[in-house]
């Protein structure tokens, strides 16, 4: 109701405009009205309906929520952030007003996996389970290796993601696949986390059946997990986190070198993903704010 009524102000101050502009200057008249000529000089040439006003009002809204969110965003994800913007409008109105105006969630690809040892060290219990939903921190971590393209190479990743909240706790950047890809993004969660009695899952790469792998996870009270060969749904949260990754942000480029490949990778991190991305296992928050509601609760 409160949007209907600014709609008819917004159409009451263009009539006004029109019906002095013989005695005012436009652009004053608009200016002092609170608003724009280009949109008064739109409705001059084809008057808006309440609705359509409406609409352009919303539009504006949108275009803020999409390029906050690097293009990556569709009609359910800017609903939720016009609605905590207090801005009422439902969900298939956002969605009719995007495709109008041509306003699609970027897609990038997702590249081929790397190929993994036949064999690994040490084959650990699959003890998780595919039991992706747990209710509470430190309860269940989740770990895996993507690679991103650049000139000079691969850049390997390798992400520490916590089941409870999907937040990334650690996470690291190298030119191979060597043992401390891993080590280093786990030991960066170790130190935010302090985890007591913590179950870390992985796939069957060499990496994680090592003798380090086994003994860093004994010395900070770790209990490793292993999906079973070949079967890429046991770790189906960790291959969906590396599928929004590309396509939100990769979007298949190949970069200039490494360390601006790390950069970006670090920005969506840290910046978007952890702390404003919306999450819809999340009832539609980011990482951080599930935590932080979560730690209220507690």
């Amino acid at each position: 109701m409160g949007n209907q009524r600014q709609s008819q102000s917004v159409r009451l101050k263009y009539t006004f405009i029109k019906a002095h502009r013989r005695e005012f200057d436009t652009a004053v008249m608009c200016q002092l009205l609170g608003v724009s000529r280009s949109g008064f000089y739109q409705w001059l040439r084809n008057p808006l309906s309440d609705r359509a006003v409406e609409d352009q009002r919303l539009l504006g809204l949108i275009r803020a929520a999409y390029t906050a969110s690097h293009g990556v965003y569709g009609a359910p994800r800017i609903f939720l952030d016009l609605r905590e913007a207090g801005a009422t409008c439902s969900k298939h109105r956002v969605a009719r007003i995007m495709r109008a105006n041509n306003l699609k969630a970027r897609h990038g690809y997702r590249t081929p996996r790397y190929v993994r040892g036949q064999t690994t060290s040490l084959l650990t219990p699959n003890t998780l389970q595919r039991g992706f939903t747990v209710s509470r921190p430190n309860t269940a971590w989740v770990t895996d290796i993507t690679y991103v393209r650049t000139w000079e190479g691969w850049l390997y990743l390798a992400v520490v993601m916590d089941l409870y909240s999907r937040r990334i706790i650690g996470w690291s950047t190298k030119p191979t696949l060597a043992q401390d890809l891993v080590l280093d993004a786990l030991l960066m969660a170790v130190r935010r986390r302090k985890p007591t009695h913590t179950l870390i899952y992985s796939d069957q790469g060499s990496q994680f059946g090592s003798d380090a792998w086994r003994r860093f996870c004994h010395a900070h009270h770790l209990e490793p997990s292993m999906s079973r060969r070949g079967n890429c749904w046991d770790n189906a949260v960790a291959e969906s986190y590396f599928s929004s990754l590309k396509k939100e942000r990769i979007k298949k480029r190949i970069y200039t070198t490494r360390q601006i490949a790390k950069t970006e990778i670090s920005d969506y991190i840290d910046m978007f993903y952890n702390r404003t991305r919306r999450h819809s296992h999340l009832s539609g928050v980011s990482p951080e704010a599930f935590e932080a509601m979560s730690n209220r609760a507690y």
